[in-house]
């Protein structure tokens, strides 16, 4: 039962990252729509931020299948 409750709550903690990245989408449209010059630049600072987001969040569902077997 403690495994499963544990794969639960590594999934829910995904939700942190998932969250992260529509901030980051909604904040890289505001910027753009400011200055549409520094579009290209804003675009690399937009992907590499995913990145690092999604890698958090899959971290947290991969943990959840390691630690609960």
């Amino acid at each position: 039962m403690i495994g499963n409750i544990a794969t639960i709550g590594y999934g829910i903690a995904t939700l942190g990252p998932a969250i992260g990245i529509g901030l980051i989408g909604a904040k890289n449209q505001e910027a753009t729509a400011r200055q549409p010059e520094l579009k290209g630049f804003l675009r690399v600072n937009l992907i590499l931020s995913m990145a690092f987001a999604e890698a958090l969040g899959l971290l947290g569902f991969v943990a959840g299948f390691v630690f609960a077997a």
